[in-house]
């Protein structure tokens, strides 16, 4: 046994590897083992580990390494192994001796038979191990000569009587008389996503966020691919300021690898794999085809057998298993040949993305007719989803769901060729322009600048497409002005010159929805208006749809509702994402989003890894929003972490400040003020100066909703008058969700006028009409700020209204309010049923805050609450106990007064008198005290 001391540095993501190493140096599990795994899997690294951690015990380490071109000498592995022994030979019984000594020599002749050699080695071994724990090493057997392994395998069988362990490594799918020996085997497989990033991280720091993604993509989790593949780019390449190649360059030993191996392997071999490299997704008899006879199907077996590819004949596909295994073969095959193979595929296939990208790999200079069929496939791409060419490429017969996985980000690819191919300078700079938008969506916001740059346009005449383009990247940056000013210019530029079904205007139109929707400001949507009336109606149907949910609700709610419904009933069943996204926008604000989630989760799901990145990310919000709305606020958590998480890590810090806003308003439901306040703070600081009135207007209603729930109406009142400009209800949005939390307020803090002046503005802009939470919202609202004899029939009709318990929040604050309300009519009866309503409905949602609100009332009530056993008694009556509470927050004693309808001399002498109860001397401790206390209600009070 080897007793093992702790490493100083562990190896990235082989922690279970490195504990089945450590417990065989225990002496726990084994003597011997073997390791399976690709080229740069890490293999080796494992036996550097095992060597440094035996090494550091005192144990004596052993270690060969097979070398092909030794494996056909005799012996020569094990004269690699003994030799710095050679001189603890002699103590070696004579023939054991003699027979080391002959391999030492590399001089086994006459004949030296195997069992001689074999035992000589264990002896020696054996006698090694007498003066303490031995560890022998074999990395690579494959390429261990036979004699060898005849040797080392007789003595690995045997190792159970010394201490003596045996480690050996193998390539996977390799063969060699070594392997078969029975020893135990481990295959050691990729790393995991986050070893994988963390590896290249600390070898790569700084990568371009794009860079960064592809190198994790094509490496694979191959730790050998992750230290090596940057190196092959250039500075240039690795910070994002030049496009990658297409195949990336393999350099070192995984290059080294693949260019024996195709040495190795017959002509009509290699030119099958070549073909199916250049085109992953063609069929096995496509590639036969293109080898133009010189080569057939059955000659792949070469390479199966090398491991390389893995052939389907079922299918009719085949598979290369690795990545890199494609690069390395492309790059290592000269250019002529190249082209000529393109050609032959370009000829072969009928799918016109693959056929223009297969062309223009072809091409040996600008050639418009390519350019164009780039161009065009470019915009089928970007419609359907298809993948670019040969570059990365879905195969036929997979569904459009995962055909359009990339289709944003394999348009950038075509039309970033399509460029280089054009003659004409004008079309080089569109398609360039069309390229850096589409990489704005895809999650490769570094591109943007260098593809405006690479455009080549004078800033004093741009196109449509420069400025939409722009604008998106502004927009992404929070400068919504600059985004509006640019968005109106580019609508004139591109009025008479491009088709309506031209992405150009499609970009334009969203990127000015995007502007429209985070501004509570008119000219946004007026200019939205008047663009979308250039259109024919059927082809904006969506953003027709999103115009009307946010600026006329009120009138045409119904039409918007039907609206909705037929578009998404008209939706194709795989929806590109700029088809969809505008639509559930609307569906928010319309409350309705419910109807629709599948469809939209079912395009965040395709989009998400190198799609439209860029929707997906507001997918996740407008979902986290409706789980919100409908109490289901783990989900709502889990979605809005999910799109923070690819906001951040794709660097659109726009989307991140409005998901942030919307995180901070949920922790504040929930109670969580310190993390409300944060996230309000960082929204707050980033949107003000950027002028995102929406985005600030959430971070103010995270800050009213806290306050609400610590019972301070006051700073729930100062909050709540800065989200809508002119200070009461508006239709928009926020506006129309707020209203209740408006009147609530201003009721609570003695604001009764004002408090119904809301409800009037609401009741007359016919707000209830948007929809069913509205008409909740509205009615709780008017019940809330109704005189004393008017108030009871508006609570039992807002309650009543159908559907109003789809609607948790408004739901449990409106019965609340009504338990407020009977009780101090003294209807102590009634007013139980309904906050005891009210707190099983909080509980159940999570709103911690306001589940201790209900708790409070209800011990008003007479209802005393759970405790802990150990807390001491003491008696304080139920309305003490809620003005204790109420001064524990913070509130003057005025204000607690306004809160339960007595004077603040009142509240004043009830505080005197608590303090010696609970054995305080100042409001600052009555908090400590109350959780420490256990209240005897007196129900008569």
């Amino acid at each position: 046994m080897i007793t093992v001391l702790p490493a100083s540095a562990e190896l990235v993501g082989r922690t279970a590897e490195l504990e089945l190493i450590d417990s065989m140096l225990d002496g726990q599990s084994g003597t011997g083992l073997l390791l399976r795994g690709c080229p740069g899997v890490g293999k080796t690294a494992l036996l550097d580990a095992a060597a440094a951690r035996a090494g550091s015990a005192g144990a004596r380490v052993l270690r060969v390494c097979g070398v092909e071109f030794e494996s056909d000498i005799d012996f020569s592995a094990l004269h690699q192994l003994l030799y710095p022994l050679r001189d603890h030979v002699d103590q070696l019984a004579g023939h054991h001796r003699d027979t080391l000594h002959r391999v030492f020599d590399l001089a086994p002749e006459p004949s030296l038979h195997p069992l001689a050699a074999s035992t000589a080695v264990l002896a020696m071994l054996s006698k090694l191990a007498q003066e303490g724990p031995l560890l022998v090493l074999a990395d690579d057997l494959p390429w261990i000569d036979k004699a060898s392994a005849i040797a080392l395998g007789f003595a690995a069988r045997r190792l159970g009587y010394d201490p003596i362990l045996f480690l050996a490594t193998a390539r996977t799918a390799a063969d060699g008389f070594c392997d078969r020996v029975g020893l135990p085997e481990r295959v050691i497989g990729p790393l995991a996503t986050k070893a994988a990033s963390k590896l290249l991280d600390a070898q790569w720091p700084g990568l371009a966020p794009t860079v960064r993604r592809r190198l994790l993509t094509e490496a694979d989790g191959n730790p050998l691919a992750l230290r090596d593949l940057a190196a092959g780019l250039t500075d240039r390449q690795r910070s994002g300021q030049d496009p990658l190649p297409r195949f990336l360059p393999v350099t070192g030993r995984l290059k080294e690898t693949v260019a024996h191996a195709l040495d190795t392997l017959p002509a009509p071999t290699r030119k099958m794999l070549l073909l199916a490299a250049l085109d992953k997704s063609a069929r096995l008899t496509t590639i036969e085809a293109a080898a133009l006879g010189d080569a057939r199907t059955d000659d792949l077996a070469a390479a199966t057998q090398a491991a390389m590819v893995h052939v389907d004949h079922a299918a009719d596909r085949v598979s290369f298993r690795h990545p890199l295994i494609r690069s390395a073969i492309v790059n290592l095959t000269p250019a002529t040949e190249r082209r000529v193979a393109h050609e032959a595929l370009a000829a072969l296939t009928d799918d016109p993305v693959r056929r223009a990208w297969h062309m223009a790999e072809a091409a040996t200079g600008p050639d418009e007719a390519v350019a164009r069929a780039l161009d065009e496939a470019a915009l089928s791409a970007w419609r359907r989803g298809d993948r670019p060419g040969a570059a990365d490429q879905a195969a036929d017969e997979l569904p459009a769901s995962d055909r359009r996985r990339r289709g944003a980000s394999a348009a950038v690819t075509l039309l970033v060729r399509a460029g280089e191919l054009s003659p004409d300078p004008n079309d080089r700079s569109r398609r360039l322009v069309e390229a850096a938008y589409l990489a704005g969506l895809s999650g490769q916001l570094d591109q943007v600048d260098r593809l405006l740059a690479d455009a080549g346009h004078p800033q004093d005449t741009p196109t449509g497409l420069v400025f939409a383009a722009t604008a998106h990247l502004l927009t992404n940056e929070g400068d919504v002005d600059s985004a509006y000013r640019l968005l109106a210019r580019a609508l004139d530029d591109v009025a008479d010159t491009a088709k309506p079904s031209g992405w150009d205007h499609h970009a334009i139109l969203y990127t000015l929805l995007l502007a429209s929707l985070y501004t509570l400001r008119p000219e946004p949507w007026e200019l939205l208006n008047k663009a979308l009336a250039r259109f024919d109606p059927d082809t904006v149907t969506a953003f027709r749809l999103c115009h009307d949910a946010y600026v006329d609700p009120t009138r045409t709610s119904d039409n918007i509702r039907a609206g909705l419904a037929r578009a998404f009933d008209d939706l194709p069943p795989d929806p590109a994402p700029w088809q969809l996204i505008p639509l559930a926008f609307a569906a928010v604000a319309m409350d309705a989003m419910s109807d629709y989630r599948h469809v939209v989760r079912h395009m965040i799901d395709r989009e998400r890894d190198g799609g439209a990145i860029a929707m997906a990310i507001p997918g996740l919000m407008l979902l986290s929003h409706d789980s919100h709305v409908r109490g289901q606020w783990d989900e709502a958590k889990k979605l809005s972490q999910e799109g923070l998480d690819l906001a951040t890590a794709y660097g659109y810090h726009f989307w991140e400040a409005q998901i942030r806003a919307l995180q901070a308003a949920g922790a504040a439901r929930r109670g969580d003020v310190d993390l409300a306040l944060a996230h309000s703070k960082q929204t707050t600081s980033w949107a003000a100066p950027r002028r995102i009135e929406v985005a600030r207007a959430y971070a103010h209603s995270a800050r009213h909703l806290a306050a609400i729930g610590q019972g301070d109406f006051d700073e729930a009142h100062l909050q709540i008058s800065q989200i809508d400009a002119l200070g009461v209800p508006s239709p928009g949005v926020p506006g129309r969700w707020v209203i209740l939390d408006q009147v609530e307020a201003a009721v609570l803090t003695g604001r009764m006028d004002e408090a119904r002046g809301h409800v009037a503005a609401a009741e007359q802009a016919g707000m209830a009409g948007i929809g069913p939470r509205i008409e909740l919202i509205v009615a709780g609202a008017a019940a809330i700020a109704a005189e004393e004899t008017e108030a009871g029939p508006l609570f039992e009709a807002a309650l009543e209204l159908p559907e109003a318990d789809r609607w948790p929040w408004e739901h449990a604050r409106i019965h609340l309010a009504y338990g407020r309300w009977l009780r101090r009519t003294r209807d102590t009866g009634r007013a139980r049923l309904h906050i005891r309503a009210a707190l099983e409905t909080f509980e159940r949602i999570g709103a911690a805050a306001m589940a201790q609100q209900a708790r409070s009332e209800l011990r008003a009530t007479g209802i005393a609450t759970t405790s802990r056993p150990d807390t001491p008694t003491i008696p304080l009556t139920a309305q003490e106990r809620q003005i204790a509470e109420l001064a524990a927050t913070g509130l003057t004693n005025k204000q607690i007064g306004a809160r339960l309808y007595l004077s603040h001399r009142t509240v004043g002498s009830h505080l005197h008198r608590l303090y010696p109860k609970l054995g305080i001397a100042s409001r600052a401790a009555l908090r400590s005290a109350l959780e420490t206390i256990t209240d005897g209600v007196d129900v008569g009070r």
